[in-house]
């Protein structure tokens, strides 16, 4: 059974620049990590990204909406990692929330 995760992090960005920081980690994530285990794409419209990825033969796909003040991610993941989901709904809450803080400078990759 799959199972959903829900994360909602505030923040006083406004949009754009909130959707170029998110941007900017996922693509750090991918070439440090996600494509190095297996493959992923994103695709955006707007100020909403599609999100899917695949690795040890699980695929998880996540819709993050961008708004002037929040950010909402809600990713579904396949049976097999449903039990992790704590860890990897803190995994991905710091991630965002590390990313929309005020004064973040992106890593250089």
């Amino acid at each position: 059974m799959s199972k959903s995760i829900v994360i909602i992090v505030p923040h006083a960005l406004g949009t754009d620049a909130a959707k170029k920081r998110i941007s900017e980690r996922i693509d750090v994530l991918r070439t440090d990590y996600i494509d190095k285990l297996g493959y992923s794409e994103i695709s955006w419209a707007g100020d909403q990204a599609n999100v899917r990825v695949v690795a040890f033969a699980q695929t998880v796909t996540a819709q993050i909406d961008v708004m002037p003040d929040s950010l909402r991610i809600e990713a579904q993941l396949p049976w097999l990692l449903a039990s992790l989901a704590n860890k990897i709904q803190g995994v991905l809450t710091s991630n965002a929330k590390d990313s929309l803080k005020i004064g973040y400078t992106p890593p250089k990759g």
